[in-house]
């Protein structure tokens, strides 16, 4: 429309109005009915600009679809009337930031077929009622111009907090241990929990099976034969890190395994825990959400 309206100086031009339009595809109504309304204050412009002040606030926003900007839109201003999610899907789509996912990532780990097992205790079901109840680990491999890095985690299904996080040029047992270890010191009530892998040779190791059993943990593996779908939860954490931090933004094979390093860790201990917009949390951070729960338990022993 805009392009028809440049070439006929508005519609003034009458005589071309009918070969652009041919040529384009686009009746004659509708290119009238865009010059009435093209010079009217956009309504929805006050949205916009909210959209991108939320994009602003850190640099992952910008991978933000309709809903999780919708979401972020209703928690960063309650008391707008902020449309409904079609509408700002139409919004981010005329202002041109809306975000398509590219790829995932698959696993890397192997599993040990002589290796002692653990039953699979989750049984793909990753929801749970309370924190520190069910997590999920795993282990994913980032290249850098020095190496590989191997980043390994644990997420409290309850909100998808990282519990515990460490990072290594391996991703041999000790990695894993070291994961456990910084999550039961951030976290004590972890003992009695269930942390759920797959069946890597990491996690059958005799050491890692020794720090499960230090802590406290029920140690759950993914099922005889089972696939990523048995540990899904974390195969979607891998692919949201790459896809909101790293994909069209950071150059990794560029960059030191150190510089990898701190962007993970600022991205899950900073904006993953404390700001990101979590669909599965009803829009709450992880730790937003971990809070009010914590709360509301206060609020009923009082």
């Amino acid at each position: 429309m805009q392009f028809i309206a440049m070439k006929t100086n508005d519609g003034k031009d009458k005589g071309e109005i009918a070969l652009y339009c041919r040529v384009l595809k686009v009746s004659r109504q509708g290119f009238y009915g865009y010059l009435k309304y093209k010079d009217r204050p956009w309504k929805y412009k006050w949205v916009s600009d909210l959209m991108w002040e939320i994009l602003k606030e850190d640099e992952c926003n910008d991978t933000y679809g309709r809903y999780r900007m919708w979401e972020a839109l209703k928690l960063r201003y309650p008391d707008k009337p902020i449309p409904g999610e079609r509408t700002i899907y139409r919004i981010m789509e005329e202002i041109g930031i809306c975000h398509r996912p590219r790829r995932k990532p698959n696993g890397i780990t192997k599993a040990d077929k002589a290796a002692r097992k653990s039953d699979d205790l989750i049984k793909r079901d990753f929801k749970a009622d309370k924190p520190l109840e069910k997590c999920v680990t795993d282990i994913t491999e980032i290249k850098c111009s020095d190496g590989k890095l191997y980043t390994s985690a644990i997420f409290d299904c309850f909100d998808v907090a990282v519990l515990g996080l460490a990072m290594d040029t391996n991703m041999k047992a000790p990695l894993c241990v070291q994961t456990l270890r910084n999550a039961y010191n951030a976290y004590p009530g972890l003992r009695g929990a269930i942390i759920h892998s797959d069946r890597g040779t990491q996690y059958t190791s005799s050491e890692y099976r020794d720090a499960i059993k230090l802590y406290g943990i029920n140690q759950s593996m993914n099922s005889d034969g089972g696939r990523c779908h048995d540990n899904a939860r974390c195969e979607s954490m891998w692919a949201r890190l790459k896809e909101e931090l790293f994909y069209g933004r950071y150059d990794t094979e560029k960059m030191t395994v150190a510089e990898v390093k701190e962007l993970i860790w600022r991205y899950f201990m900073s904006y993953w825990n404390n700001r990101r917009i979590c669909s599965s949390n009803e829009g709450l951070p992880p730790l937003i959400k971990r809070r009010m729960y914590y709360d509301s338990e206060k609020g009923m022993v009082a």
